[in-house]
């Protein structure tokens, strides 16, 4: 027993031993003091390569060196993400996999060789009825209408059909006139002549009136026909209507021939004439093409949608073009290339309505890119002519590029929407608190009632009006003590008599306004500090100050905009309301 106790222990030693020896050799070595330095080092190379930045989760243009608060929404910013290292300030990266999810395609731009649609412009338009070809059938006499055989729009129609028939008492009376008449004709021939000639003024034919002679007898109700051939567009009376003469029962059009009436843009005026040759096709007859001339163009220009219209007539003798049809004309425009032009599909030019905008790939291997603003000619068929903005070989995306812009949107880069991270971030007017005397607040009251006064002027274009206002604003202004207020609250006031100056000095309505909108920067923040007894609304157009925004006061909750007048009187809404 003693000695298996012995064995047993002599062999635990052993392996451990063993286990030590083959294992303690390979184990983890402590890290020298060499070892930590370079660690450390590469540490701190590592951390200066790529500093550290803080982003807005809601406002991601905010990108600030230090964490805080977001100056828009006050929320607490979070580190942005450091995948962009290497980029340039306006460069976006997109990964493989959201390449081809949106299908991302770029294309080297290049001068090109001419093509078939060289100089060609495209217009859209519809096929309309032929207004030339339009015709009324109409009763000739007053009566009621006692049966209509033509009752729905789109019935085909031939000349001498029965339309309608009537019954007209004075017809009936006429043909008796007619009767006794006849019975006179050889003692009083003028007298039966004329009752002759009151019944074909009525559009009773010869032979209807001889019938009624030879007869003798009166005819109640009588018929009305078809004096052209055509499609019923408008069905314009039902029976047992009472119809005086003159009245339209129905209004036909022939369509042997249509009209295609297209609408053409501002810039492409220069371009089209009376006479010129137009290809017309359409997505019934894909594989056709009809030839037609430009007949007519329109005089005026549509205000609404910048178009007016062009049209052509076209032969339709075999039906095939419906009225409200789409269709598309091509016509050969003036051709202005040159070797500096540069042409580039139209899927990759983005336009904001002032810009026209294109997202360059600017890495050879990375799907790398930057927007950047082009200039854009004429439009040739699918393609835009660059004339500035573009080098020859530079390569653009041509399909995604609104995929593009959204990717560069999110990262706070510059996009379509987006100018950029230069634009000033503004602290919003509500956060601006200032400080201002009884006195101070008492005495501003009737600096707005002038500032009011010079509002109203403003929306009614009034030059002289504003001028005079604002001469008045200013010195109600000036005639109250500052120097016990803030710095800022000085500085408002200040920038506010300067701006107001500058508008009493100015007769150019145009620049008095860019005046007042850096009066109301200064104008609104001190009212919006002043404790008043009427509400005062703060209102805000976007689409002035160069669609930057910029706001007014007002008393009113009706939007009345001082800076378009009656060209936009009713742009814009009220964004705070101050009590």
């Amino acid at each position: 027993m003693n000695k298996n106790i012995l064995y047993i222990g002599i062999a635990v030693i052993i392996g451990l031993l063993a286990g030590w020896l083959i294992f303690g050799s390979n184990s983890i070595d402590t890290p020298s003091s060499k070892d930590l330095s370079d660690m450390s080092d590469s540490h701190d190379h590592a951390g200066e390569s790529a500093e550290q930045m803080w982003t807005c989760s809601m406002h991601p243009q905010i990108m600030k060196s230090e964490p805080g608060d977001c100056p828009i929404c006050g929320m607490e910013l979070i580190p942005a993400e450091s995948s962009a290292e290497g980029l340039a300030a306006n460069e976006i990266k997109m990964t493989k996999n959201a390449m081809a999810l949106a299908n991302i395609q770029t294309t080297t731009v290049g001068s090109g060789a001419a093509s078939d649609d060289e100089g060609m412009i495209s217009l859209s338009g519809k096929i309309a009825a032929n207004e030339e070809n339009n015709s009324v059938q109409a009763s000739y006499f007053d009566g009621r209408l006692e049966k209509l055989n033509v009752s729905y729009e789109g019935q085909q129609v031939s000349r001498g059909q029965l339309l309608a028939t009537i019954y007209a008492p004075q017809l009936v009376a006429a043909q008796q006139e007619l009767i006794t008449a006849a019975s006179l004709k050889e003692s009083q021939p003028e007298l039966y002549q004329a009752v002759r000639n009151k019944l074909k003024n009525w559009k009773l034919s010869e032979s209807q009136i001889n019938t009624i002679e030879s007869s003798g007898k009166v005819r109640d109700n009588y018929p009305v026909y078809a004096t052209v051939s055509g499609t019923v567009v408008l069905v314009m009376a039902a029976e047992g209507d009472y119809l005086k003469q003159g009245q339209p029962i129905l209004k036909v059009t022939n369509l042997n021939s249509v009209w295609a009436e297209f609408d053409a843009y501002e810039s492409q005026l220069s371009n089209l004439k009376e006479g010129q040759q137009i290809k017309v096709t359409t997505n019934a007859y894909a594989n056709k093409e009809f030839d037609a001339t430009v007949s007519f163009i329109d005089p005026m220009l549509n205000n609404a949608t910048r178009t007016l219209t062009v049209r052509a007539t076209l032969k339709n003798t075999e039906g095939i073009f419906k009225p409200g049809m789409f269709v598309t004309g091509k016509l050969k425009g003036e051709t202005n290339r040159n070797e500096e032009s540069l042409t580039v599909p139209a899927s990759a030019v983005m336009w904001t309505g002032e810009r026209s905008l294109v997202y360059i790939k600017t890495s050879l291997n990375e799907p790398v890119f930057e927007m950047r603003e082009v200039r854009i000619g004429n439009r040739s068929g699918e393609n835009y002519t660059i004339t500035a903005g573009l080098q020859n070989g530079d390569e653009i995306v041509t399909n995604g590029t609104f995929t593009v812009d959204a990717a560069a949107q999110l990262q706070g880069k510059k996009s379509m929407m987006n100018q950029g991270k230069e634009e000033l971030i503004e602290m919003p007017m509500s956060e601006m608190k200032m400080k201002f005397s009884e006195s101070f607040q008492k005495d501003f009251k009737k600096v707005l009632q002038s500032y009011l006064q010079m509002k109203d002027a403003f929306v009614v274009s009034d030059s002289e009006q504003v001028s005079a206002f604002a001469k008045a604003t200013s010195k109600s202004l000036k005639s109250i003590t500052i120097g016990s207020l803030g710095k800022m609250e000085q500085s408002h006031i200040k920038k506010s008599i300067e701006m107001l100056d500058a508008i009493a000095k100015n007769e150019d309505l145009e620049n008095q306004r860019d005046h007042f909108v850096i009066l109301n920067e200064n104008m609104v923040v001190i009212a919006m500090n002043v404790k008043g007894a009427t509400p005062v609304y703060v209102q805000k157009c976007p689409m002035a100050n160069n669609n930057k925004g910029a706001v007014w006061l007002s008393t009113e909750k009706d939007i009345k905009n001082p800076y378009y007048g009656d060209a936009m009187l009713t742009c814009g809404s009220v964004i705070e309301e101050i009590n």
